[in-house]
């Protein structure tokens, strides 16, 4: 059910990049038509809220949980502008998803000092392009009964360095709907909760462990109040 629809969508998803970077909107475009053709495939519909509140013509360096597969699925709705994610290596590896997205990630070996570097050094390009970048600071899919993991200072000293805002977004529901490890799917709702603008200007690095604690307590304040009344 994910890869039919990704195979049907991946040539007008990929073509507009592989002309030019300056065409990634309708490359969005379709990637968000690919999932709302999952949606009626599988019975899984995602809803984004408070994504108005988005400037899509400034880039953020926008921080998800991460604690399933649809996660992939809610960030298109979720986020109205472009964005290029930062990946483990281990994800490109898979058939047809790794190829398609590696258009617009960032794969990084975790494991690797150099790149990890590497990867700081291409999402601040990125950035300073004008294009968002997106990444998980739990640094893996939480599989554990935590509302989320610990928080790598990465994005934060990557925002800070950058003098970028960050824009937490809570990804709701996707876990119950599939679970880790498992192809199999239940119909429901994912829903993505964009939360308040944090700047950073003026903030150094000394103010990266206040930074991180913040946003932490931001989005896991919002699943609190998510788990409270659903």
């Amino acid at each position: 059910m994910f890869v039919i629809p990704m195979i049907i969508f991946t040539p007008l998803m990929v073509i507009p990049l592989l002309i030019s970077r300056k065409l990634d909107a309708i490359t969005f475009f379709f990637i968000r038509c690919w999932v709302y053709m999952f949606g009626i495939t599988t019975g899984i519909w995602f809803v984004g809220h408070n994504k108005k509140s988005i400037d899509t013509k400034k880039s953020y360096i926008f921080v998800i949980n991460h604690t399933s597969f649809l996660d992939a699925c809610a960030i298109p709705i979720a986020i109205p502008s472009s964005l290029v994610g930062l990946g483990k290596k281990e994800l490109s590896k898979i058939p047809v998803f790794g190829w398609v997205t590696s258009r617009w990630a960032v794969w990084v070996d975790r494991s690797s000092p150099e790149s990890r570097r590497e990867g700081s050094r291409k999402l601040k390009e990125i950035l300073n392009g004008g294009t968002s970048v997106l990444i998980a600071p739990e640094g893996t899919r939480n599989n554990t009964d935590e509302l989320l993991l610990p928080f790598r200072h990465g994005p934060f000293r990557l925002a800070i360095e950058s003098q970028i805002s960050v824009i937490p977004v809570v990804i709701h529901n996707a876990a119950k709907l599939m679970k880790r490890g498992s192809l199999l799917l239940k119909p429901g709702v994912v829903h993505s909760y964009v939360l308040p603008e944090v700047p950073v200007t003026g903030l150094t690095e000394d103010d990266i462990p206040d930074l991180t604690d913040r946003v932490f307590k931001m989005m896991k304040e919002k699943i609190v109040e998510l788990n409270g009344s659903h």
